[in-house]
């Protein structure tokens, strides 16, 4: 048995915005979240800015005891799965609870609460740590979070393949519902990387931008580190005609695969045959396809092969394309990166436009893509986003105008 997936509900936390009315504004305006890393003393770090979720205080959310065994990372989850249900209104009987599916992808999983522990055991001297460092920190906490609020009792577990842990987490969920596994899914991701011990490791690795992220631009300086979450729900689209629910769009393909090539370097060869998988997996032709999400790090290494790869796949198309990279907005919020990046795609699909590349400079002739830059309508069908991670991780989604 296979049935259509629709998404009934999205929510969203970001640099951009609390909520995805204002996620999606700050897309079309391209009023990028990036700024000045804030919250902790920044000397001795090389970058200085990121794109935090500045206006997201877990207080305006929580009461003290509930926040007892969240990490920020497992607030962020929650809040933003409020915002998609609240949005679909399943509304659930006690037996479907006993199938519905949650599944959720960090990278990190409680990083700060991590590194504070490791802060005060190590550098203060203090002899213990916090009683629920280890419920904070498990990356499958947001999860686990969820299923006690909802009382849902089927499939729940959290992916954690780096860059592409959400879309990874979105796929399978499209699956279990694609399958009839279960009738209902809430999936997505989310991330809270800003800590001194995380960015001095990833300053070690020398792939942050000085400045900002300038997707496939010539004089590009790297990626920039951003949070927050994105959740979404999912069901047959024939169940949510039924009970008159918001159909936001549809999952219509999911491609995964490994590059087996490099830990960090990335490989075209990997990224088109992950994008082709996808589409095959869809049943979609690649004329059918009109917006293309790019992983789009701002890195010297990511771009230069993705813009190959997507000329690779697409190239009997390539006219009738256009290419947006939304990091340049939110952030590399790395978990969680794939679903903020699947809510941009959604709500471009249903607005008939595309939410800009920001901060570009002059085209890059070996990242030759047909990029936008500024907003603009465009009539598009379906749409591509792609997720790849550290580790030859691909994964790619396939999604269709509702």
């Amino acid at each position: 048995m296979t049935r259509r997936v629709a998404i009934t509900g999205i929510g969203c936390i970001s640099a951009l915005g609390n909520n995805a009315a204002e996620f999606w504004s700050a897309c079309r305006a391209g009023k990028s979240g990036i700024g000045p890393i804030s919250g902790f003393d920044m000397t001795g770090v090389r970058f200085q800015n990121g794109a935090q979720a500045r206006a997201f205080d877990a207080a305006d959310h929580f009461d003290e005891k509930q926040l007892v065994p969240l990490d920020r990372f497992a607030t962020l989850a929650i809040v933003a799965a409020r915002e998609a249900l609240a949005q679909s209104r399943p509304d659930l009987s006690a037996e479907e609870k006993t199938r519905a599916a949650i599944v959720t992808g960090s990278c990190y999983g409680g990083k700060t609460s991590e590194d504070a522990g490791f802060a005060n055991l190590y550098r203060e001297g203090q002899p213990r740590v916090h009683p629920m460092t280890i419920p904070r920190l498990m990356a499958n906490a947001g999860a686990s979070a969820l299923t006690l609020e909802l009382g849902w009792q089927g499939p729940a577990w959290t992916v954690s393949t780096a860059c592409s842990s959400a879309n990874h987490a979105i796929g399978q969920a499209f699956w279990l519902v694609r399958h009839g596994i279960t009738d209902i899914a809430l999936t997505g991701g989310s991330e809270a990387p800003f800590t001194y011990g995380s960015l001095k490791a990833w300053e070690a690795l020398r792939v942050v931008s000085p400045d900002t992220c300038r997707p496939f631009s010539k004089g590009r300086g790297g990626m920039i580190l951003g949070e927050g979450a994105a959740m979404i729900v999912l069901e047959p689209l024939d169940r949510a005609l039924a009970r008159g629910a918001p159909v936001l769009g549809e999952i219509a393909g999911f491609g995964m695969g490994a590059d087996a090539h490099h830990i960090t370097q990335p490989s075209a060869e990997g990224a088109a045959r992950t994008m082709r998988m996808a589409l095959a997996d869809a049943g979609l032709p690649v004329e059918a396809v009109g917006v293309i999400n790019a992983h789009g790090t701002g890195t010297a290494a990511n771009d230069l092969t993705e813009a190959g790869a997507i000329r690779d796949v697409f190239a009997p198309n390539l006219e009738r394309i256009r290419v947006t990279a939304t990091k340049s907005l939110h952030g590399h919020a790395l978990g969680a990166s794939g679903a903020l990046e699947a809510v941009a795609t959604i709500l471009g699909l249903r607005e008939q436009s595309i939410a800009p590349t920001a901060n570009f400079l002059a085209p890059d002739p070996d990242c030759d893509v047909p990029l936008c830059t500024g907003y603009q309508p465009w009539a598009h069908e379906a749409a591509v986003s792609n997720s790849f991670a550290f580790g030859g991780l691909n994964a790619v989604l396939v999604i269709r105008r509702a």
